[in-house]
């Protein structure tokens, strides 16, 4: 509803919050926030003639979330069109007017939208690691030294990263963070989502030195050790860590209080577009290296013939751009976040200063 009425209101101009033409701050709207100036009658009166810092640009500066200056575009939602029928204001509907709480939402998905789709390449590696790792150890000497006979299920070994997690999040928990806290060094959920995107490209480095070490033992008669996938599951489980409970955190602090369930359920919403995504870069990929010789990279069911090691390199390449990627959305995202900090600041000082005359 926010978008829609943004845009049926594209062409108007964004009053200052003093206005009366704002959701929330008209007299009469129920719906406004508690009053800070007093209860005095001619406050905002007051406000829009002393302060000589009032903008007619500035609409929901109070109002907005973190990292959501960049989209003032959205408080046209706000704005109040003055229409009168039968000597009374007509109601505008929700999709017309909306309140400052949904302009904040709506800015706030905007705002957290580039960081949510540069984790769906991570759950595209993720899917990777599921699908081809089975195929792999299928190919590989089952056998756990030292047992006997007893040998390793190709697809047991997808539980070494949530292992590794377990593992991993209380010692995180118990040493990390004090450590950084000592160092004057705050890891924020978004520096931990960094941190995971960055691993991530280490696993699929692993995952293509294993592959390439078992097709040449392969095509020599040989078969290597199951356990050789280990080590790529363990680094993917470190990623992960960092990755999946950043990212929850993260959507979580900023999110409204009505919407925080929404925001977390994002984080499963990667999860599907990044196996979705999987399937359609296989097909791209098949597509892309079918004309030549050798045929496409993954066009057989026979790891031997295929190249998947090539792929695995590939997947490590686009890992590092999509951190690249990440490391412009969050600067983008923290300037925005401390524009607004500052424009809010700024506002609640200015209007400090009005009520000291007044009073």
């Amino acid at each position: 509803m926010v978008f829609v009425a943004a845009f049926a209101k594209r062409k108007l101009i964004c009053p200052s919050r003093s206005s009366n033409h704002l959701a929330n701050a008209d007299a009469g709207d129920d719906r406004r926030p508690p009053r800070r100036d007093g209860g005095f009658r001619h406050a905002e009166k007051f406000r829009s003639v002393i302060n000589p810092f009032a903008r007619e640009v500035h609409c929901l500066a109070t109002y907005s979330g973190g990292g959501c200056r960049p989209l003032r575009f959205l408080d046209k939602a706000c704005v109040r069109v003055a229409q009168q029928s039968g000597g009374g204001a007509t109601p505008e509907s929700p999709w017309e007017l909306c309140m400052a709480a949904d302009v904040r939402q709506a800015k706030t998905l905007l705002a957290v939208a580039p960081i949510f789709a540069c984790t769906i390449v991570f759950n595209t590696v993720l899917a990777q690691l599921q699908t081809f790792s089975v195929q792999q150890g299928g190919a590989m000497d089952t056998a756990l030294p030292g047992f006997g006979g007893f040998r390793v299920p190709p697809a047991s070994l997808q539980a070494i990263p949530y292992a590794v997690m377990l593992a991993l999040v209380p010692a995180y928990e118990l040493l990390l963070v004090p450590l950084s806290r000592r160092l004057a060094a705050v890891v924020t959920p978004l520096r931990r989502v960094g941190m995971g995107l960055f691993t991530v490209a280490f696993s699929m480095v692993a995952a293509a030195a294993v592959e390439r070490r078992r097709r040449r033992a392969a095509l020599g008669g040989e078969r290597i050790s199951v356990l050789w996938i280990a080590p790529q599951f363990v680094v993917f489980g470190v990623s992960e860590m960092f990755t999946a409970v950043g990212l929850v955190e993260f959507l979580y602090e900023q999110a409204a209080v009505g919407s925080r369930a929404f925001m977390t359920a994002l984080t499963y919403c990667s999860y599907a577009l990044g196996f979705f995504l999987s399937s359609v870069l296989v097909s791209l990929v098949n597509s892309a290296t079918a004309g030549g010789g050798a045929g496409a990279w993954l066009g057989d069911n026979d790891l031997d013939k295929d190249r998947l090691d090539l792929f695995y390199w590939m997947l490590a390449v686009l890992s590092a751009v999509n951190f690249c990627c990440f490391l412009l959305c969050a600067r983008w995202y923290s300037s925005g976040e401390e524009a607004a900090h500052s424009a809010a600041a700024a506002e609640v000082a200015a209007e400090g200063n009005v009520m000291e005359i007044i009073t």
